[in-house]
């Protein structure tokens, strides 16, 4: 699609000559005569580019740009000034003018500018097309589930934006969310972003489990021209890149400890210097990190350092795993099911009540992302407009138990041919890993395999108290 120029001059030859040269470029091209006719063309008129005369009948191009900017900050305005009028260019400038030309005007130089004003104005949109449909998929209602762990979750992130919005000195504090691979921390973090008061700014993501040691400083920190080989140029990092927005850094828990020392003095000075360069730059960066791990036991290994742990756990949230959330495993297969229903051009797809019974017996060992991967082969292969439990065969099979002792294990609960209680023998497997770790949650959730705030909702719903 060409590009909108409007064109005020009052020059009737000139700008009769800008006009037909920039059609014959491919331009879509205006022309108004006066500053209110081009004002009144801007109602229906939306130029990527407005060429702009300083010295105009009515009113002088300063004042037309300005009335322009208070309803369209989108275009780029190109002012033309007569010889001599160098202070009006400047005047111009400081406006928030995008460039200026002199009489008398050169058509070649003209469409230079013209085109490079093009470009970063379908630059410009693109990036705000993208950042608001990056908005638009990682709010509060991304975050799907009416567990209680969830609702509590979802809470306690409200309770953190709510802060947010108060912080006075525009210094958010950092975040560490923790919790299994698959639980959607990645979720939590962009939540966190794109709801509080930076969701404007950029939001940067990193793995720090994916880059070599040796690489990551660079990335982060960036550098100098020349600062080592393979340096040609100057390259800010993604921590200057972030700056009044989120930087995410997905597996903390793999970061060199060298490069843990730095990110801490960063967080402490909120100062970033490149590599080669001896100044450093002043960064309000928001950090939100992940781990998968214990970081408190890695720091009493020295595997991770003790005082970045303290630093980055100032606000703690964690991700349920699903085998604690029971409750929205339909819910979640619902959502995947339209999904990728739609992906897949089978939006007619239903799950039969046995497929669901199947989803809802498995232990999920790889959390959320498994329902979606094992919901999208379903799809991907299905043949009628339903989906039974036979797509779900394989979970039979795949769980952590018969995994290590083969299929002939007996199961560890042995259901008797008068019935059990399901929810007593859960009381009972609760109390034996309480009463084994001397009622410490943190190491009674790892027996039982489920995070703290799943194992403290079922002893509240089974009324478990410390002796």
């Amino acid at each position: 699609m060409s590009a909108a120029i409007l064109v005020i001059e009052d020059e009737a030859v000139l700008a009769r000559n800008i006009r037909v040269y920039l059609q014959r470029l491919g331009y879509e091209v205006e022309h108004a005569a006066t500053g209110e006719e081009a004002l009144e063309r801007m109602g229906t008129f939306r130029p990527e580019v407005i060429v702009l005369d300083f010295q105009l009948p009515d009113i002088d191009g300063l004042e037309v740009m300005q009335r322009i900017r208070r309803e369209d900050n989108r275009s780029k305005v190109i002012f033309i000034t007569g010889h001599g009028s160098e202070q009006v260019a400047v005047d111009a400038m400081k406006a928030g003018a995008y460039d200026y030309l002199s009489k008398p005007i050169v058509l070649e130089t003209l469409r230079v500018v013209v085109d490079k004003a093009v470009s970063e104005v379908r630059l410009t949109d693109e990036l705000t097309y993208y950042r608001t449909r990056e908005a638009r998929e990682s709010g509060l209602d991304r975050l799907i589930g009416d567990s209680a762990a969830m609702m509590a979750l979802k809470q306690l992130i409200r309770q953190v934006i709510e802060s947010d919005y108060r912080v006075s000195d525009g210094h958010l504090p950092a975040i560490l969310i923790s919790g299994a691979t698959g639980t959607g921390k990645q979720l939590i973090a962009r939540a966190v972003h794109f709801e509080g008061p930076r969701r404007e700014a950029p939001f940067v993501e990193l793995n720090c489990a994916a880059i070599p040691a040796h690489l990551l400083e660079a990335e982060l920190f960036g550098y100098e021209r020349g600062a080592f080989t393979g340096a040609p140029e100057r390259k800010p990092g993604l921590i200057e890149t972030a700056d009044q927005g989120t930087l995410f850094l997905d597996e903390i828990s793999d970061l060199d400890l060298a490069l843990q020392s730095k990110l801490l003095k960063l967080l402490e000075d909120r100062a970033v210097r490149r590599l080669g360069s001896a100044r450093e730059q002043k960064t309000n960066t928001r950090f939100i990190a992940t781990t998968n791990r214990d970081l408190e036991q890695l720091a009493r290994e020295g595997k991770f350092r003790a005082d970045l742990y303290f630093r980055l756990r100032i606000i703690q949230l964690e991700a349920p795993a699903l085998a604690g959330r029971a409750d929205d495993i339909a819910l979640l297969a619902h959502h995947f099911l339209a999904l990728h229903g739609l992906r897949y051009g089978k939006p007619q797809l239903r799950l039969a009540p046995q497929a669901l019974g199947a989803l809802q017996m498995h232990s999920w060992p790889g959390n959320v992302r498994e329902l979606r991967n094992i919901v999208e082969q379903a799809v991907a292969l299905a043949q009628g407009d339903t989906i039974d439990a036979d797509a779900f065969a394989a979970l039979a099979s795949s769980g952590p138990a018969q995994a290590a002792s083969g299929a002939s294990a007996e199961p560890p609960v042995q259901l008797s041919p008068a019935g059990i209680s399901l929810g007593q023998v859960e009381r009972d497997l609760l109390l034996q890993a309480l009463s084994q770790t001397g009622w410490n949650v943190t190491r009674a959730a790892k027996l039982l395999g489920i995070t703290r705030d799943t194992l403290r909702y079922r002893m509240e719903k089974f009324g478990l108290r410390a002796p």
